[in-house]
């Protein structure tokens, strides 16, 4: 039988595997800072710390993208981004990274290609989301063996970034985008308090089939959320729970943001007192209305590129009942969207 060292076994999970994304690399690097300093027990918050100030060393200076998924962001990009534009201070970010940040990274580290049982818990041992006890196969490496698993670690990850980079042509312009949403943005709230309110002005169908709804409702952003990054009226519809699943953060179709549109400008022929947030957010009429929300269309487009989806097989816009709909024909004969 073969006798594998310890720097084999992490060589092995650095180098095989799945890294979709760079978290390995990320707590990789950290795990060696303390095995480093001889540190045998980590607690939750200074584990999460020392893993975002690796984050935040990577993207400050020279950005690049942290996945392969060219059409999303990693949590870690995200919760830099905010600390960045000061939306949340570092005690705050350092909070939601033990929360949220890297939960699922660290119970996944110890494998390599997607068997558990080779390493088990070969480096460290996980208590809850209270801490992590270090093993001598983590501590006992030499100050030469630190220093070669960090730069192969430091290179991995940058074979990662560049490997990522070309999936990702637009990068640095969709940045910038995010930026606009981010900035302005806020923590995803409750919205199926939303359902009664919009179920009358999109004719208790579902946006995105036309057919009635049943069964589970989803409250859906039109824009996905994960650019747009708030919960505003004007970007959310009603659709049944399979057609919201196979919409995901997809581009959709345009006809979809004429019907947005529509239905946008149902809600404003109404006195619900949400019409100002609409007006206050898109515009005074209905022309600078839609130009606002074509606006906005046309950043997701640059940013998600071509994750398109036009409706389910059966939809055809051209017969959509909600555009036969007195509500709709009343409040929509001034629209100015071509």
């Amino acid at each position: 039988m073969n006798k594998f060292t310890n720097e084999d076994y992490l060589k092995g999970i650095i180098l095989f595997g799945l890294n979709a994304a760079t978290y390995k690399m990320g707590l990789g690097k950290t795990l060696l800072e303390f095995a480093k300093q001889g540190k045998n027990e980590v607690h939750w918050g200074e584990l999460s710390e020392a893993y975002l100030n690796q984050y935040i060393a990577r993207l400050t200076n020279n950005p690049m993208p942290q996945q392969s998924n060219p059409h999303r962001q990693t949590k870690m990009e995200r919760f830099v981004k905010e600390l960045e534009l000061g939306k949340y201070n570092h005690a705050q970010t350092v909070k939601r990274v033990a929360d949220e940040g890297f939960t699922d990274v660290v119970p996944r580290f110890q494998t390599i290609g997607t068997d558990k049982s080779i390493i088990g818990d070969y480096f460290y041992e996980i208590h809850d989301k209270e801490r992590l006890v270090l093993k001598d196969s983590l501590l006992d490496f030499t100050q030469e063996q630190f220093e070669t698993l960090d730069e192969e670690m430091e290179a991995r990850w940058g074979l990662l970034e560049g490997a990522f980079t070309i999936n990702q042509s637009n990068f640095s312009l969709a940045n910038d985008i995010r930026d606009i949403y981010l900035e302005e943005g806020y923590e995803r709230k409750a919205l199926t308090s939303n359902i009664p309110f919009l179920s009358g002005y999109q004719g208790n169908t579902c946006f995105y089939c036309g057919e009635k709804l049943s069964g589970i409702t989803h409250v859906d952003h039109v824009l996905p959320r994960q650019v747009i990054n708030h919960d505003e009226i004007w970007n959310l519809v009603l659709s049944h729970k399979e057609c919201n699943l196979i919409k995901s953060d997809k581009v959709v179709g345009e006809h979809f943001i004429i019907k947005l549109i529509h239905r946008n400008e149902n809600i404003m022929g109404s006195n619900h007192p949400w019409k100002k947030k609409i007006s206050d957010s898109l515009g005074s009429t209905p022309k600078k209305r839609s130009a606002s929300l074509s606006k906005h269309y046309d950043n997701i487009k640059t940013v998600l590129g071509k994750n398109y989806w036009g409706g389910s097989e059966n939809y055809n816009p051209a017969t959509d009942p909600f555009f036969r709909r007195l509500i709709t024909a009343l409040n929509n004969k001034d629209s100015h969207y071509k």
